[in-house]
Order: structure tokens, then sequence, then C-alpha cells
């Protein structure tokens, strides 16, 4: 696909945009301009708040992974649940519901939101969070967004049981004409609007499953021609280059994850990967106890890690600081909470606003103390209410991670 139709494409698309033209665009990117921070701070967004008809299908009309949250309870003394959202269950594809959100966002120091964003051989999967919710609300000027493609395998975990192995729903396996499609899609649907997030012009776009990715073309050279017609379609497109970024971890968690690649700075070099990061803490540790573990020591063994992954990995590294983490709202809630892997896990306890807002600090000091790092920090997240790990604000601590990170980057 050449530029000229890319181009056209973008056009026709502003034309009927809820800012309506190319100039409205023009003044759009201004106004992110100028409220451009020294930092980026990018918060996770998990789009299963909302009705999708594939979620119908497999748990009945109207359900949404609200189901779960309010079905919680306490799985222990002192284990904190449910959680209960300050603003009410709400559906995220409503513009006017995001708004809200957009609003907290940024009023309190984020600058973007990177969407986990599905697509499978059979078509997109929760992308109304996105498209009618964030695209459509009105102030979506005051937050950049950017995807990441959550290519693992879609288990039925809504909840999990002790006793079965759950049902495999939507394979993260692709094809090739899949991925061309669907990063043509990308570049259209996404790359071209205006407050989509860059770095240094170029749109980021993050893989979270290098294995699965690798699976999908069947070896490193088949994987590296397909990122590099990405590339090249991207700057047809009028864009200098794609940002790839790709989401490194040690521990499995969801189930059929694939394995990490253990040789990583030749993958990662022949595979045209530009920086790389995390999703969660979680993903970098073990949970050394049951039915709970210190927050504290979760962060800690996370920044044993960060401490060195990019020299590991030949490529810039963008630090995470995670909430929190209980997934067990994700576990059926009649079976008995024992330690049998995700997400009969243990829970992270200790994590109040204060002692997260330590670790934003910490994450703040190092990429401060490299001369070369770029101000990039990735939060988990914004809404992960079903494994506990969330800034939205609840009614036990209400807007107390927000005015964090506030305190640390607003300053």
């Amino acid at each position: 696909m050449n530029r000229r139709s890319f181009l056209e494409r973008a056009t026709a698309t502003a034309l009927v945009a809820p800012l309506g033209g190319l100039n409205a665009q023009a003044m759009y990117g201004q106004r992110l301009a100028r409220s451009h921070s020294r930092y980026e701070v990018a918060a996770y967004y998990f789009g299963n708040y909302h009705i999708d008809p594939r979620n119908e299908l497999a748990h009945g009309p109207g359900w949404t992974e609200w189901n779960l949250v309010k079905d919680a309870k306490p799985r222990f003394q002192g284990h904190a649940q449910p959680k209960v959202p300050l603003w009410g269950y709400e559906d995220e594809s409503n513009p006017k519901v995001f708004e809200r959100k957009i609003n907290a966002a940024a009023d309190h120091g984020l600058t973007a939101f990177i969407f986990d964003w599905y697509w499978y051989d059979d078509g997109p999967f929760l992308e109304r969070a996105l498209e009618k919710g964030f695209l459509q609300s009105a102030n979506r000027d005051r937050l950049k967004f950017a995807i990441m493609w959550a290519n693992h395998n879609w288990t039925d975990i809504h909840p999990a049981k002790l006793s079965s192995t759950p049902q495999l729903q939507f394979p993260g396996k692709v094809t090739s004409a899949t991925f061309r499609r669907m990063t043509d899609h990308v570049i259209e649907k996404y790359f071209l609007q205006p407050n989509y997030w860059k770095i240094d012009g170029c749109p980021y776009f993050s893989v979270y499953e290098l294995g699965r990715f690798l699976e999908s073309f069947g070896s490193l050279t088949a994987a590296a021609k397909e990122v590099a017609g990405f590339r090249e379609r991207v700057k047809q497109a009028g864009f200098p280059d794609l940002h790839l970024n790709a989401i490194l971890w040690g521990e499995q968690i969801l189930p059929g994850q694939t394995t990490q690649i253990p040789d990583l700075k030749p993958f990662l070099g022949e595979l045209g990967v530009d920086s790389i990061g995390s999703y969660v803490w979680i993903h970098h540790t073990q949970f050394r106890g049951f039915p709970t573990v210190p927050y504290q020591d979760i962060a800690a063994q996370y920044e044993r890690y960060r401490a060195t992954a990019a020299a590991d990995s030949g490529k810039p590294y963008f630090p995470n600081v995670t909430v929190g983490w209980d997934s067990s709202p994700r576990a059926c809630q009649t079976d008995t909470f024992i330690a049998k892997g995700y997400p009969f896990t243990a829970v992270i306890q200790g994590n109040t606003p204060e002692q997260f807002g330590r670790y934003l600090q910490s994450a703040k000091d190092f990429v401060d103390a490299s001369a070369t790092q770029s101000k990039i920090i990735t939060v988990n997240s914004w809404n992960e209410w079903t494994e506990g790990s969330y800034l939205e604000p609840d009614t036990k601590h209400g807007l107390g991670y927000l005015e964090q990170i506030a305190k640390v980057f607003k300053a």
C-alpha cells in the first residue's frame, strides 16, 4: 500500500472525526506539543470493561469483567476484597465515561495510555474501549495513546477452576496475512491520529509475547521479514520509521504463555526491536510466600532485574512501576484458595499509595541517572481490577495512587 493511499484514507477519516478536518488535527497536535512533559509516564489500559460479542458468546448477554470484580470474596484473613470502583461499574466504551478517565489521568501527570490491544486470525477483540471510548472522547487531546499487541493465547480464566485446565478460546498465533492486514489497520486507524504516541516521530508499537510472535512466522528470519515490511509501510504512510518495543518477562503467568527468548541480544537485533519494557513486576519476580507477599520484596526483585535489563538485551529499557497484584477475582470463588498457579497466586500486601510513590521516585531516579536513558516510565496499570493493579480510584484509596504520580512527576 503506497503513501498516497494511506494519506487519502487519513484525510477521509479526519473529515468525519469528532475534531473535524485537518486544521483541527493540526491545532490538536499543537496543544499536545505545548503540554509536553519532560517525562513520558504511560499507564497500560486493559479494556475488558465493556460489552463485547465474544464475551457474550462465552459468558452470556451483558457480561463484562466487572462481573468478576463484583463477585470477588476475601480468601484469607485481612484480604481486601471485593474492590469497589469509586466511579461505579462504568462502561468504558461510552465517550462521556472515558472523558473522566482522561481528565483524572492528565491532571495527575500521566501522559499516555498504552492499550492492551487484541487481534486474532478472525479479527479484533475488546477494541471498543479505545475506538468508541477514548478516540470519541471530546478531551482526547489531553493524552497520547499507543497500543501493545497482546498476542497471547486468550483462555477462559473468567473465572478459572482448580479442577480443569483453562479452555483456549482465541489462539495468539497468527498468519502472515493476518499480521499484514492487522498492521495496515493499525497504521491507518491509529498511527495517523494526531495524538498517537511517537518517539522521535516514530509511532510506538509494542509486542507482548515474543515467543508467540516467533511461532507465528516459523523462524526468526521470517519474523524479521514481517517486521521489515511493517516498517516500510509505516514509512510509506509518511513517518520516519516505526518504534518497535518488546515486552520482556522471565516468569510465565497466563496459561499457555510461551517461554521467552534465551539469547536476547542477537535475537532482538535481527528482529529489529528498538526498545524493551515490562508489563508488570510479576514477570520478573517469584512469589516467596503464600497467600501474601510483601510489596517491598517484589519491588526489590524487580529492581535487580531493572539494573541490568538494558545491558543484557542490548536495547534501551523503559522501567515499570506496578501498583499491586491480586489475581484472586479470576479464580473460581467457591474453590479453595491454594497456590496452584495463575490465578491462584499470592497477593501483594503493603502496596499503599505512599509505597507506590516511593517506587515511582526510584524509577524517576533510574532514568535520571542515565545520560542516554529516555525518560519513559510505564505503569501497571490504569485498570487491571481483577489483577489488583490499578490507578483508577476505588472507595478505599480514592485518588491516592494518582496523587503520587502528580507528586513525583508534576513538580
